[in-house]
């Protein structure tokens, strides 16, 4: 695949649920790409450098047992995202457009039509806001090295690695509601 061309022009970037209940490889299960955290840490100082809008979204599981739950100390953001988002979104379901406050409102006050997705995980979370950004007519850039998820069972009880999962959705996204880059790939444009 030729990389694609990146005009970034004060794109915000939405960091989905990076928080630390998603370490927990006894509830998860195993998951893949290591490098997802530095990745998103490279993009938010990046985005910090230029000055461009980042918004947090965090997840408040309604599974008391969730790591994710608002009562878990796995609710917490990881390390990596440190200090004060532009906005800070709180949702309950896979997609970021359907938080407090909303995100798509908050975007085009701003005057905002471009955005950057990074996050946990893959093919939940990050790829449901990429497919609603892309409906909803954003130009929407999706980090796929900046997000990770897990193995899943399928419906015929085999079990879909992480990276087959990742891989999918890329395929999924790329060309119809996003276009998929590489973090050295928006760092370098």
């Amino acid at each position: 695949m030729d990389a694609p061309t990146i005009d970034l022009r004060r794109p915000a970037l939405v960091v989905v649920d990076v928080q630390a209940g998603f370490d927990d490889s006894e509830f998860w299960g195993p998951r893949d790409n290591p490098a997802c955290e530095s990745n998103i840490e490279a993009l938010v100082n990046f985005w910090r450098m230029n000055s461009w809008p980042i918004v947090f979204v965090q997840h408040d599981s309604d599974n008391a047992l969730s790591p994710l739950s608002p009562s878990s100390q796995g609710h917490a953001f990881k390390d990596v995202i440190e200090g004060a988002p532009d906005l800070l979104v709180r949702k309950r379901v896979n997609s970021s457009f359907y938080g407090t406050p909303d995100l798509d409102a908050w975007l085009r006050a701003e005057g905002i039509g471009q955005i950057v997705i990074c996050g946990i995980t893959t093919n939940h979370c990050c790829e449901t806001t990429a497919r609603m950004a892309g409906n909803l007519g954003y130009d929407t850039y999706f980090a796929i090295d900046a997000t990770h998820t897990f193995d899943r069972l399928a419906p015929d009880g085999t079990t879909v690695p992480a990276a087959t999962l990742s891989s999918i959705t890329a395929t999924n996204l790329h060309g119809e509601f996003a276009t998929v880059v590489s973090t050295a790939g928006l760092l370098a444009d």
